[in-house]
Protein backbone atom coordinates (compact mmCIF):
# COMPACT_ATOMS: atom_id res chain seq x y z
CA UNK A 1 0.00 0.00 0.00
CA UNK A 2 1.09 3.80 -0.83
CA UNK A 3 1.97 5.78 2.09
CA UNK A 4 -0.63 8.66 1.07
CA UNK A 5 -3.48 5.70 1.01
CA UNK A 6 -1.94 4.40 4.51
CA UNK A 7 -2.28 8.44 5.69
CA UNK A 8 -5.54 8.06 4.11
CA UNK A 9 -6.95 4.72 5.58
CA UNK A 10 -5.44 5.65 9.30
CA UNK A 11 -7.21 9.49 8.84
CA UNK A 12 -10.17 7.43 7.86
CA UNK A 13 -10.44 5.22 11.20
CA UNK A 14 -9.48 8.19 13.71
CA UNK A 15 -12.58 10.42 12.31
CA UNK A 16 -14.59 7.42 12.10
CA UNK A 17 -13.20 6.75 15.78
CA UNK A 18 -13.88 10.08 16.90
CA UNK A 19 -17.65 10.09 14.98
CA UNK A 20 -18.59 7.46 17.32
CA UNK A 21 -17.30 8.84 20.71
CA UNK A 22 -18.94 12.13 19.86
CA UNK A 23 -22.00 10.28 19.34
CA UNK A 24 -22.11 8.58 22.92
CA UNK A 25 -23.67 10.69 25.18
CA UNK A 26 -22.18 11.81 28.17
CA UNK A 27 -24.09 10.46 31.38
CA UNK A 28 -26.86 12.19 32.81
CA UNK A 29 -25.55 13.18 36.49
CA UNK A 30 -27.86 12.11 39.31
CA UNK A 31 -28.39 14.20 43.07
CA UNK A 32 -28.07 11.55 45.93
CA UNK A 33 -31.19 12.58 47.83
CA UNK A 34 -29.91 12.87 51.14
CA UNK A 35 -32.66 13.24 53.78
CA UNK A 36 -32.56 16.49 55.77
CA UNK A 37 -30.41 16.51 59.08
CA UNK A 38 -29.01 13.18 57.90
CA UNK A 39 -25.39 12.59 57.85
CA UNK A 40 -22.67 12.70 54.92
CA UNK A 41 -23.34 8.79 53.36
CA UNK A 42 -20.09 6.89 53.95
CA UNK A 43 -20.53 5.68 49.98
CA UNK A 44 -17.54 7.46 47.88
CA UNK A 45 -19.29 8.85 44.83
CA UNK A 46 -16.17 10.26 43.53
CA UNK A 47 -15.27 6.93 42.72
CA UNK A 48 -18.74 6.10 40.95
CA UNK A 49 -20.60 9.03 40.13
CA UNK A 50 -24.25 8.61 40.34
CA UNK A 51 -26.14 8.90 36.75
CA UNK A 52 -29.46 8.33 35.45
CA UNK A 53 -27.80 5.61 33.09
CA UNK A 54 -25.87 3.98 35.89
CA UNK A 55 -28.75 3.64 37.62
CA UNK A 56 -31.29 2.54 34.71
CA UNK A 57 -28.24 -0.41 34.03
CA UNK A 58 -28.49 -1.30 38.31
CA UNK A 59 -32.58 -1.38 38.04
CA UNK A 60 -32.11 -3.58 35.12
CA UNK A 61 -29.54 -6.02 36.38
CA UNK A 62 -30.42 -6.36 40.00
CA UNK A 63 -34.28 -7.52 38.48
CA UNK A 64 -32.54 -9.68 36.11
CA UNK A 65 -32.21 -13.68 36.21
CA UNK A 66 -29.70 -13.89 33.98
CA UNK A 67 -27.41 -13.24 36.57
CA UNK A 68 -27.99 -16.35 38.14
CA UNK A 69 -25.89 -20.02 36.75
CA UNK A 70 -29.73 -21.19 35.71
CA UNK A 71 -31.13 -18.53 35.11
CA UNK A 72 -33.95 -18.39 36.82
CA UNK A 73 -32.40 -15.85 40.10
CA UNK A 74 -31.98 -12.25 40.52
CA UNK A 75 -31.19 -10.29 43.43
CA UNK A 76 -34.88 -9.50 43.55
CA UNK A 77 -35.59 -13.10 44.02
CA UNK A 78 -34.28 -12.84 48.30
CA UNK A 79 -34.94 -9.00 47.90
CA UNK A 80 -38.64 -8.50 47.16
CA UNK A 81 -39.47 -4.74 47.41
CA UNK A 82 -43.11 -5.05 49.37
CA UNK A 83 -41.13 -6.63 51.94
CA UNK A 84 -38.46 -3.49 51.95
CA UNK A 85 -36.31 -5.48 49.85
CA UNK A 86 -36.08 -8.79 52.16
CA UNK A 87 -37.64 -11.96 51.81
CA UNK A 88 -41.19 -12.13 52.23
CA UNK A 89 -41.87 -14.65 54.74
CA UNK A 90 -38.78 -16.92 54.60
CA UNK A 91 -36.09 -17.65 57.11
CA UNK A 92 -33.82 -18.41 54.67
CA UNK A 93 -34.42 -17.57 51.25
CA UNK A 94 -33.84 -20.43 48.29
CA UNK A 95 -31.05 -20.63 46.00
CA UNK A 96 -29.79 -22.49 43.30
CA UNK A 97 -30.69 -25.89 42.75
CA UNK A 98 -33.19 -25.64 45.49
CA UNK A 99 -30.95 -25.05 47.84
CA UNK A 100 -30.99 -22.96 50.94
CA UNK A 101 -29.02 -19.84 52.29
CA UNK A 102 -27.46 -19.87 55.72
CA UNK A 103 -28.75 -16.72 57.18
CA UNK A 104 -32.02 -14.32 56.24
CA UNK A 105 -31.86 -12.24 53.59
CA UNK A 106 -31.22 -8.77 55.45
CA UNK A 107 -33.57 -5.44 53.99
CA UNK A 108 -31.56 -3.43 51.67
CA UNK A 109 -32.57 0.48 52.61
CA UNK A 110 -29.88 2.91 53.03
CA UNK A 111 -26.81 0.95 52.00
CA UNK A 112 -24.99 4.57 51.61
CA UNK A 113 -24.38 5.31 54.82
CA UNK A 114 -23.05 1.57 55.67
CA UNK A 115 -19.29 0.96 56.14
CA UNK A 116 -19.75 -2.87 56.39
CA UNK A 117 -22.32 -5.32 55.15
CA UNK A 118 -23.56 -8.91 55.50
CA UNK A 119 -24.40 -9.91 58.99
CA UNK A 120 -21.05 -10.85 60.00
CA UNK A 121 -19.40 -7.52 58.22
CA UNK A 122 -17.46 -9.37 56.58
CA UNK A 123 -17.56 -7.04 53.09
CA UNK A 124 -16.35 -3.17 53.82
CA UNK A 125 -17.56 -2.15 50.20
CA UNK A 126 -20.96 -2.45 48.64
CA UNK A 127 -19.30 -2.55 45.52
CA UNK A 128 -17.66 -5.71 46.01
CA UNK A 129 -20.82 -7.17 47.85
CA UNK A 130 -22.67 -8.45 45.09
CA UNK A 131 -20.25 -10.78 44.08
CA UNK A 132 -20.74 -13.36 47.33
CA UNK A 133 -24.07 -14.00 46.53
CA UNK A 134 -23.78 -14.23 42.78
CA UNK A 135 -21.15 -16.85 43.18
CA UNK A 136 -22.41 -18.58 46.25
CA UNK A 137 -23.48 -22.07 45.37
CA UNK A 138 -26.44 -21.99 47.70
CA UNK A 139 -27.28 -18.73 46.16
CA UNK A 140 -27.20 -17.58 43.00
CA UNK A 141 -24.41 -19.92 42.26
CA UNK A 142 -22.91 -18.38 39.13
CA UNK A 143 -19.49 -17.77 37.52
CA UNK A 144 -18.40 -13.80 37.07
CA UNK A 145 -17.02 -14.55 33.29
CA UNK A 146 -20.51 -17.01 31.96
CA UNK A 147 -22.36 -13.76 33.71
CA UNK A 148 -20.19 -11.31 31.79
CA UNK A 149 -20.43 -13.40 28.30
CA UNK A 150 -23.80 -13.67 29.17
CA UNK A 151 -24.82 -10.11 29.17
CA UNK A 152 -21.89 -9.12 26.38
CA UNK A 153 -24.09 -11.19 23.71
CA UNK A 154 -27.03 -8.88 24.61
CA UNK A 155 -27.01 -6.21 22.87
CA UNK A 156 -29.66 -4.32 24.81
CA UNK A 157 -26.84 -4.23 27.84
CA UNK A 158 -24.27 -3.54 25.20
CA UNK A 159 -26.14 0.00 24.67
CA UNK A 160 -27.43 0.10 28.04
CA UNK A 161 -23.35 -0.16 29.04
CA UNK A 162 -22.52 2.08 26.70
CA UNK A 163 -24.94 5.23 28.07
CA UNK A 164 -23.78 5.10 31.44
CA UNK A 165 -19.94 4.01 30.79
CA UNK A 166 -19.24 5.41 27.37
CA UNK A 167 -18.39 2.22 25.30
CA UNK A 168 -19.98 -1.25 25.19
CA UNK A 169 -17.16 -3.18 26.92
CA UNK A 170 -18.70 -5.04 30.07
CA UNK A 171 -16.39 -5.97 33.22
CA UNK A 172 -17.12 -7.24 36.53
CA UNK A 173 -16.41 -3.76 38.10
CA UNK A 174 -18.93 -2.12 35.76
CA UNK A 175 -21.26 -4.31 36.13
CA UNK A 176 -21.29 -4.02 40.59
CA UNK A 177 -20.88 -0.43 40.01
CA UNK A 178 -24.19 0.04 38.22
CA UNK A 179 -26.22 -2.13 40.87
CA UNK A 180 -24.16 -0.29 43.42
CA UNK A 181 -25.90 3.31 41.84
CA UNK A 182 -29.47 1.35 42.56
CA UNK A 183 -28.72 0.35 45.55
CA UNK A 184 -27.27 3.14 47.47
CA UNK A 185 -30.76 4.94 45.92
CA UNK A 186 -33.00 3.03 47.82
CA UNK A 187 -33.49 5.19 50.84
CA UNK A 188 -36.20 5.26 53.07
CA UNK A 189 -37.05 8.27 54.74
CA UNK A 190 -40.62 8.94 54.41
CA UNK A 191 -42.57 6.96 57.38
CA UNK A 192 -44.93 8.25 59.62
CA UNK A 193 -41.95 8.81 62.19
CA UNK A 194 -40.14 10.67 59.53
CA UNK A 195 -42.93 12.53 58.71
CA UNK A 196 -43.48 13.26 62.56
CA UNK A 197 -39.48 14.78 63.01
CA UNK A 198 -40.26 17.09 60.22
CA UNK A 199 -43.43 18.13 61.95
CA UNK A 200 -45.88 16.95 58.91
CA UNK A 201 -47.78 14.68 61.21
CA UNK A 202 -48.37 14.17 64.89
CA UNK A 203 -47.88 10.56 66.82
CA UNK A 204 -51.10 8.51 68.05
CA UNK A 205 -50.49 8.34 71.77
CA UNK A 206 -49.56 4.42 72.04
CA UNK A 207 -47.28 5.52 69.12
CA UNK A 208 -45.84 8.62 71.00
CA UNK A 209 -45.75 6.08 74.33
CA UNK A 210 -43.77 3.56 72.24
CA UNK A 211 -41.40 6.59 70.94
CA UNK A 212 -40.84 6.86 74.64
CA UNK A 213 -40.15 3.97 75.56
CA UNK A 214 -37.79 3.07 72.29
CA UNK A 215 -35.31 6.23 73.72
CA UNK A 216 -35.70 4.67 76.87
CA UNK A 217 -34.56 0.84 76.23
CA UNK A 218 -33.56 0.19 72.45
CA UNK A 219 -32.06 3.87 71.48
CA UNK A 220 -28.57 2.93 72.55
CA UNK A 221 -27.92 0.21 69.63
CA UNK A 222 -30.80 1.50 67.42
CA UNK A 223 -30.01 4.75 66.60
CA UNK A 224 -32.03 7.32 64.72
CA UNK A 225 -32.09 7.96 62.00
CA UNK A 226 -31.13 4.68 60.74
CA UNK A 227 -32.21 2.78 63.95
CA UNK A 228 -28.87 0.88 64.01
CA UNK A 229 -25.73 2.02 65.03
CA UNK A 230 -24.14 -0.88 62.92
CA UNK A 231 -22.48 -2.46 65.82
CA UNK A 232 -21.94 -6.29 66.24
CA UNK A 233 -23.67 -7.50 69.40
CA UNK A 234 -24.31 -11.03 70.81
CA UNK A 235 -27.92 -10.91 71.94
CA UNK A 236 -27.95 -14.05 74.06
CA UNK A 237 -29.22 -16.32 71.50
CA UNK A 238 -28.18 -20.17 71.66
CA UNK A 239 -26.81 -20.96 68.21
CA UNK A 240 -28.85 -23.52 65.35
CA UNK A 241 -27.53 -26.78 66.09
CA UNK A 242 -28.36 -27.05 62.09
CA UNK A 243 -26.62 -24.05 60.85
CA UNK A 244 -23.96 -23.66 63.73
CA UNK A 245 -23.67 -19.75 62.79
CA UNK A 246 -21.09 -18.42 65.28
CA UNK A 247 -21.30 -14.83 63.84
CA UNK A 248 -18.71 -12.26 62.82
CA UNK A 249 -16.45 -14.51 64.49
CA UNK A 250 -16.64 -16.24 61.14
CA UNK A 251 -14.95 -13.11 60.22
CA UNK A 252 -12.85 -12.02 62.37
CA UNK A 253 -11.37 -15.30 63.92
CA UNK A 254 -11.81 -13.46 67.25
CA UNK A 255 -13.46 -15.03 70.21
CA UNK A 256 -15.15 -12.44 71.39
CA UNK A 257 -17.27 -12.11 68.40
CA UNK A 258 -18.55 -15.33 68.96
CA UNK A 259 -22.38 -14.75 68.06
CA UNK A 260 -22.23 -11.42 67.78
CA UNK A 261 -24.06 -10.25 64.48
CA UNK A 262 -25.06 -7.03 62.97
CA UNK A 263 -27.46 -4.53 64.92
CA UNK A 264 -29.97 -4.88 61.77
CA UNK A 265 -32.16 -1.49 61.20
CA UNK A 266 -35.55 -1.28 62.67
CA UNK A 267 -36.74 0.65 59.40
CA UNK A 268 -40.14 -1.03 57.47
CA UNK A 269 -39.96 -3.75 60.62
CA UNK A 270 -43.18 -4.58 60.14
CA UNK A 271 -42.29 -5.65 56.72
CA UNK A 272 -39.52 -7.54 57.05
CA UNK A 273 -40.35 -10.83 59.30
CA UNK A 274 -39.18 -13.14 59.97
CA UNK A 275 -36.33 -11.65 62.16
CA UNK A 276 -33.03 -12.62 63.39
CA UNK A 277 -29.66 -13.63 61.08
CA UNK A 278 -31.27 -16.88 60.89
CA UNK A 279 -35.43 -16.23 60.73
CA UNK A 280 -35.91 -17.59 64.28
CA UNK A 281 -38.44 -14.64 65.15
CA UNK A 282 -41.59 -15.22 63.20
CA UNK A 283 -43.35 -12.03 64.82
CA UNK A 284 -41.91 -8.84 66.86
CA UNK A 285 -43.32 -9.99 69.99
CA UNK A 286 -41.36 -13.23 69.58
CA UNK A 287 -38.29 -10.96 69.65
CA UNK A 288 -39.45 -8.85 72.27
CA UNK A 289 -40.55 -12.33 74.78
CA UNK A 290 -36.58 -13.25 73.44
CA UNK A 291 -35.21 -9.71 74.81
CA UNK A 292 -37.12 -9.67 78.61
CA UNK A 293 -37.58 -13.71 79.06
CA UNK A 294 -35.66 -15.89 76.62
CA UNK A 295 -32.05 -14.29 76.18
CA UNK A 296 -29.44 -16.76 77.64
CA UNK A 297 -27.18 -14.32 79.22
CA UNK A 298 -23.52 -15.88 79.64
CA UNK A 299 -19.75 -14.37 79.65
CA UNK A 300 -19.94 -13.09 75.77
CA UNK A 301 -23.67 -11.50 75.70
CA UNK A 302 -23.29 -7.89 75.06
CA UNK A 303 -22.66 -5.77 78.43
CA UNK A 304 -26.18 -3.65 77.35
CA UNK A 305 -27.92 -6.92 77.98
CA UNK A 306 -26.77 -8.72 80.98
CA UNK A 307 -30.19 -8.16 82.93
CA UNK A 308 -32.15 -8.39 79.96
CA UNK A 309 -34.68 -5.78 79.03
CA UNK A 310 -37.34 -5.61 81.61
CA UNK A 311 -40.85 -4.61 79.16
CA UNK A 312 -44.07 -5.20 80.87
CA UNK A 313 -46.97 -6.48 78.82
CA UNK A 314 -48.48 -2.64 78.41
CA UNK A 315 -45.04 -1.30 76.95
CA UNK A 316 -44.71 -4.66 74.85
CA UNK A 317 -48.09 -3.00 73.22
CA UNK A 318 -46.93 0.79 72.61
CA UNK A 319 -43.53 -0.45 71.58
CA UNK A 320 -45.23 -2.24 68.53
CA UNK A 321 -47.16 0.64 67.99
CA UNK A 322 -44.15 2.91 67.45
CA UNK A 323 -42.84 0.34 65.46
CA UNK A 324 -45.30 0.17 63.11
CA UNK A 325 -44.71 3.94 62.31
CA UNK A 326 -41.51 3.35 61.11
CA UNK A 327 -43.11 1.68 58.13
CA UNK A 328 -42.35 4.06 54.81
CA UNK A 329 -45.12 2.87 52.21
CA UNK A 330 -43.91 5.14 49.88
CA UNK A 331 -40.45 3.01 49.78
CA UNK A 332 -41.97 -0.44 49.45
CA UNK A 333 -44.57 1.23 46.16
CA UNK A 334 -41.93 3.39 44.46
CA UNK A 335 -42.12 2.81 40.81
CA UNK A 336 -38.66 3.93 40.34
CA UNK A 337 -37.44 1.00 42.52
CA UNK A 338 -39.76 -1.73 40.66
CA UNK A 339 -38.65 -3.78 37.52
CA UNK A 340 -38.18 -2.08 34.47
CA UNK A 341 -41.67 -1.75 33.11
CA UNK A 342 -43.64 -2.65 35.90
CA UNK A 343 -46.29 -0.89 37.30
CA UNK A 344 -46.58 -1.47 41.50
CA UNK A 345 -50.19 -0.43 43.10
CA UNK A 346 -50.30 2.02 45.82
CA UNK A 347 -51.94 -1.09 48.25
CA UNK A 348 -49.04 -3.81 47.39
CA UNK A 349 -47.04 -3.42 50.95
CA UNK A 350 -47.92 -6.28 53.01
CA UNK A 351 -48.02 -5.21 56.90
CA UNK A 352 -47.84 -7.80 59.26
Amino acid sequence: MKPVATISLICLVLLTSLSWINAVKKPTPLAFPKPKGWPDPSYDFRKNPLTKEGFDLGRKLFYDEKLSKDSTLSCASCHQQFAAFSTFEHSLSHGYNNTLTTRNAPSLQNLAWEKAFMWDGRIKQLDAQPISPLTAPNEMGANLDTIISRLSKDSAYRRLFTAAFGDPVITTQRMTKALSQFMVMLISADSKYDRVMRGEDSFALPEQLGYAIFKQKCSTCHKEPFFTDYSYRNTGLPMDNTLSDVGRMKATGVRKDSMAFKVPSLRNVALTFPYGHDGRFLTLLSVMEHYRKNMIVSEGTDSLLKHRIVLSNFEVGQLTAFLHALTDTGFVTNPDFAPPGYKITPNFAHVH
